[in-house]
C-alpha cells in the first residue's frame, strides 16, 4: 500500500441519494482495512433504518443530525462522535436548517462499491428508489421494513 493525502475538494462528490458524499479514502487504499467518507446532510434527508456486517463511527463537522440507533432517537452536533459496531439498526436525517457534515468511518472497509452504484443507478427520486433494497443487498447492506 502507499500513503494517500487527499487535498481539499481534490475527489470529486458522488450523488447519494441528493446527498454529497466524498471518498476520501477508499477500501482498495487500504487494503479493506477500513474506509472514510465525508457526507453532507440537508435536513431532514438520510438514509433509512438499515444494518450491516461492518462497524461505523460518525463524528459531526457541522450542523446537527438525528440518528435513530436500535430504536433510540439520538440528536448528535458539532464535535459529537456516535461509534456503531456492526448489526446495529441506525437512520440519520439532517437536523439543521443548514446541511449537516459528518465524517463517516467504516471499519473492515465497506461501502465504497455501495455508495458508487448508488451514484450511478439512482438519479431520478422517487422513481428510482424500489433499486435501492437490491443494490443495498448486493452490498451486504440490509434496509428494515417501515415502520407499520
Amino acid at each position: 500500500m502507499t500513503a494517500v493525502t487527499v487535498k481539499a475538494g481534490g475527489r470529486e462528490a458522488l450523488s447519494v441519494l441528493g446527498m454529497p458524499l466524498r471518498m476520501l479514502c477508499e477500501s482498495h487504499e487500504t487494503g479493506g482495512a477500513w474506509s472514510l467518507f465525508e457526507e453532507e446532510v440537508p435536513l431532514g434527508m438520510g438514509p433509512p433504518p438499515h444494518r450491516h456486517d461492518w462497524d461505523e463511527a460518525y463524528y459531526i463537522l457541522d450542523g446537527q443530525i438525528e440518528f435513530v440507533i436500535d430504536g433510540e432517537p439520538v440528536r448528535s452536533g458539532v464535535g459529537d462522535f456516535n461509534y456503531l459496531p456492526r448489526g446495529t439498526i441506525h437512520g440519520f436525517k439532517g437536523a439543521s436548517a443548514d446541511p449537516a457534515r459528518v465524517l463517516i468511518f467504516a471499519a473492515p472497509a465497506h461501502g465504497s462499491e455501495f455508495f458508487h452504484e448508488l451514484n450511478n443507478e439512482v438519479r431520478t427520486l422517487p422513481q428510482d428508489l424500489a433499486k435501492i433494497p437490491e443494490i443495498g443487498q448486493r452490498h451486504g447492506i440490509e434496509f428494515m421494513p417501515p415502520a407499520a
